[in-house]
């Protein structure tokens, strides 16, 4: 049995995932902002603790004693939520709060929901920088994604990362198959799909066999 701290539990991935974790006797700790939102989630071998993924100070605490943490919050819900409040810095200090706190924790294994947009076309752009692939208004979202790829790609340290890539076709409500691919760093086809639950099941599989190490891939059906 493996232990798991899910920061984002309340959220569609990170519902998943602890669903996913649940299912293969794993004990959960849902990491929530706000307990009291997300009191659906708490179940047998999950327990839901307060907390956010960019507390430097708060981190070591809440990751001690875990096999493994999985970060899977966004800041961002849609465009109609504009960019006044969105912290375009916000992937770096998660990146290195979790990498500085899970370090200091001994926490050896780090999974993070990456985003498509920061994948590569074929002619070698990004994703977000092809209009035609991705929605202009939302690239600042997808460059603060990108900013903490980078920042995961630079540091130095001792905790084994992988940020797992989704395709942009993401379904909630998409059925579990058990059944997934591995790419690069070129995004799929734009007929790639993937479900949430799938996507937790990738995620877990890395956990409990980790065949990816210290980069980033992308997963879709």
């Amino acid at each position: 049995m493996t232990s798991i701290a899910i920061f984002g539990a309340g959220g569609r991935a990170g519902r998943a995932l602890t669903a996913e974790a649940r299912t293969r006797g794993h004990q959960v700790t849902a990491v929530v902002r706000d307990p009291n939102r997300h009191a659906g989630i708490e179940a047998v071998g999950v327990t839901v603790v307060r907390g956010n993924v960019t507390d430097t100070e708060h981190i070591p605490a809440i990751v001690r004693g875990h096999d493994a943490v999985v970060h899977a919050v966004s800041p961002f819900s849609g465009p109609d939520q504009g960019f006044a409040d969105l912290d375009p810095h916000f992937f770096v200090k998660a990146a290195d709060a979790l990498l500085d706190g899970m370090a200091g924790a001994g926490v050896p294994r780090l999974l993070v929901v990456g985003l498509f947009a920061t994948l590569t076309t074929t002619d070698g752009r990004m994703v977000m920088d092809d209009p035609s692939m991705f929605p202009a208004q939302i690239r600042p979202f997808a460059a603060a994604h990108a900013a903490g790829l980078d920042r995961l790609k630079s540091r130095r340290t001792s905790v084994d990362w992988l940020t797992l890539t989704p395709p942009a076709l993401l379904r909630a409500d998409g059925p579990r198959t058990g059944h997934y691919r591995i790419g690069g760093e070129t995004a799929a086809p734009a007929s790639a799909y993937l479900s949430y639950a799938d996507l937790a099941v990738a995620m877990i599989d890395e956990i409990e066999e980790p065949r990816h190490h210290r980069t980033r891939v992308s997963v879709f059906n």
